[in-house]
């Protein structure tokens, strides 16, 4: 036999291994760029199902209420209870009601967001994890502007002030979207990931906006600062700078000194 056949004889089953290998591999590549795309549509999905879920639990509780009410009014009627039970009863009532007419609110929500992300499938453009980290950038990069900007520092020191309560509560959402979001770019997320990193960054960005608004609102603006104070402010984010510098060159030389010593 030609030694080339007998060869192919011996390793015929190489190719179709390699092309089936292949094969998986785009497959799979291409489900992760799929699911990726979708990860938006699918964690509000999922959002819909848990608020029409948590919908249909305080309607029966509301149903429930009305009918304890009832029945502790028959009782008050028949002489069997006082004026208080009646009272907690309607109070309880109340509390059932507006529970159930918030989770009606949190369905519609979910619904316009679904048909936004169902819209945003077809439109294209980023991956929703891209713009949500984009988003979730963008808020940092505006608070940093107060911790770096020597005036608008000087103008807004409240926007680092943690016995704020608009700004502590602020910095506790930076905390919570740290948490929350990917720390690998490849990594796999699944819609419920997606959704809880998503409602941190929706709550950073609302918590920033409470705790600029009540800042610029007691505050004077960054305009209306003098100049004397902004060279002043300036002078000083310099001087802290090169100071910080110099302790560092300090500790590296001391750092250096150790272990040459040793």
């Amino acid at each position: 036999m030609d030694p080339f056949w007998a060869m192919a004889a011996e390793v015929w089953w190489i190719t179709p291994v390699v092309i089936g290998g292949a094969a998986v591999g785009f497959v799979a590549k291409r489900r992760h760029q799929v699911s990726g795309k979708r990860l938006g549509y699918d964690a509000a999905r999922l959002e819909l199902r848990r608020a029409q879920q948590e919908s249909r639990i305080a309607a029966d509780n509301a149903r429930i209420a009305r009918a304890e009410a009832t029945r502790v009014g028959a009782e008050r009627a028949a002489g069997r209870t006082d004026t208080g039970a009646v009272a907690a009863a309607r109070r309880a009532l109340r509390e059932a009601q507006l529970a159930a007419k918030a989770g009606n609110a949190r369905v519609k929500a979910a619904r316009a967001r679904l048909s936004a992300e169902r819209t945003a499938l077809t439109v294209g453009g980023e991956p929703p994890l891209a713009k949500l980290r984009a988003r979730h950038d963008a808020i940092l990069a505006r608070w940093m502007e107060y911790e770096t900007d020597p005036v608008k520092a000087l103008a807004f020191p409240e926007m680092s002030d943690a016995r704020i309560p608009t700004t502590a509560e602020f910095l506790a959402t930076v905390q919570v979207a740290r948490d929350r979001r990917p720390n690998d770019e490849g990594a796999r997320i699944t819609a419920s990931d997606y959704g809880e990193y998503r409602d941190a960054v929706e709550r950073l960005e609302r918590a920033f906006d409470i705790a600029e608004r009540r800042v610029r609102g007691d505050a004077r603006t960054a305009a209306e600062v003098p100049e004397a104070l902004r060279d002043a402010a300036r002078n000083l984010m310099e001087r802290t700078t090169e100071v910080l510098d110099r302790t560092s060159d300090v500790l590296g030389s001391w750092g250096r000194r150790k272990g040459d010593d040793r």
